[in-house]
């Protein structure tokens, strides 16, 4: 066994959706098993059904915990019933619980060591509500169940755009009062910290989304701008995290001004969303920061209008694993250059060359 490898744990999500089909999918390219040992959480009949129904030639083995998964090749680990039925493209509660049995599984053995990251499949946020689940989402329960007490930020990114949150899953007449100076101050912190310690960012840029149409209008669009969003982006760079704004939603992702920072805040949900998901549906990532867990998810959901169908790409999928890779080895980088402070090594993100960089310490610096 390559020790080396990093250990991927996979829930299997809404067994009505496209889940299965795009880690099957994923899979299917032998160099996906040389980057790391992927363990599915969920039902090895229900892949095997989802295999047959799309006539995909994926293999994979039945083990009885993550601690006997093999490297070089697609583990599953039985949660949960294994009669339950599989209706394409059908939200209903017991595919809800087979969801939910399969991240409770999961969670109990990322606690146990016994994998590094985890990636989730698409859930539906319906069906798997339940006396142990009531969440708006994922990113909500893993904060809860896996934070340690710290606070999630949900991070949607493609290569260098990277879109984050003020405000998550909550209605849209809550926004307004949720915004607060000291919450923006909060989430800038965490992105400003996941930008170093997640992406290798040494000096991230971040931009900052106004709440109202053209940044309030000096007031005549509404205050928030002033009175709550000016004051936290000072408040902010004082503290020395280089973040500007607030810029207006819809001219600062239709002139391309997105392109000169390292991150975006947007105050709520569809304002960073929207735009995201227009230019990177096909191979956007769903990131929780801000905890000790490493978790991905891909960026669409069930998709329900093509589950069966056997059309649904893994592109978003396979970069989900993408991530959670990179982020986990830049965590363990920069813990390493800690531990070892005389002679630091990284590579410069903005030097071309990509060439390594070396740094001395002085002993007594």
């Amino acid at each position: 066994m390559n020790n080396n490898k990093i250990r991927v744990g996979i829930t299997q999500g809404d067994i009505n959706g496209v889940g299965y089909e795009v880690i099957l999918k994923a899979f299917a390219d032998p160099v996906m098993l040389e980057l790391c040992t992927p363990i599915i959480y969920g039902s090895p009949k229900v892949a095997a059904y989802h295999r047959k129904a799309l006539d995909l030639t994926t293999n994979f083995s039945i083990v009885a915990s993550a601690a006997e998964a093999a490297d070089g090749r697609l583990n599953i680990v039985t949660c949960g019933d294994e009669d339950v039925k599989v209706d394409f493209g059908h939200p209903d509660a017991e595919a809800g619980r087979a969801a939910l049995q399969a991240l409770e599984c999961a969670v109990e053995d990322y606690r146990q060591g016994l994998f590094d990251v985890l990636v989730t499949a698409p859930i539906n946020k319906h069906t798997i509500q339940s006396d142990d689940f009531s969440f708006p989402g994922h990113t909500e329960y893993i904060e809860q169940r896996l934070g340690e007490g710290e606070k999630a930020l949900m991070i949607l990114l493609k290569n260098d755009l990277r879109v984050a949150l003020v405000t998550g899953h909550i209605p849209v007449r809550e926004i307004a009062s949720s915004v607060t100076q000291e919450l923006i101050e909060e989430k800038l912190l965490i992105f400003n910290h996941s930008l170093k310690q997640d992406f290798d960012i040494e000096a991230p840029r971040i931009a900052v989304l106004a709440l109202n149409p053209h940044a309030g209008d000096e007031g005549l669009l509404g205050t928030e701008e002033r009175d709550i969003i000016q004051p936290a982006i000072r408040a902010m760079a004082a503290k020395g995290v280089l973040c500007y704004g607030p810029y207006a939603a819809d001219g600062f992702m239709g002139s391309d001004n997105y392109t000169h920072f390292d991150g975006i805040l947007a105050m709520y949900h569809d304002q960073g969303l929207a735009p995201f998901k227009t230019l990177a549906m096909d191979e956007g990532v769903n990131f929780t920061a801000g905890l000790p867990v490493v978790r991905t998810s891909p960026a669409h959901g069930t998709a329900y209008d093509i589950a069966g169908k056997g059309c649904a790409s893994p592109d978003s999928f396979r970069q989900a694993i993408y991530v959670a890779i990179d982020v986990f080895r830049n965590r363990q980088r920069r813990l390493a250059m800690r531990a070892n402070p005389l002679r630091k090594q990284y590579y410069e993100k903005r030097d071309d060359s990509d060439k390594l960089k070396l740094d001395s310490v002085d002993e007594e610096g």
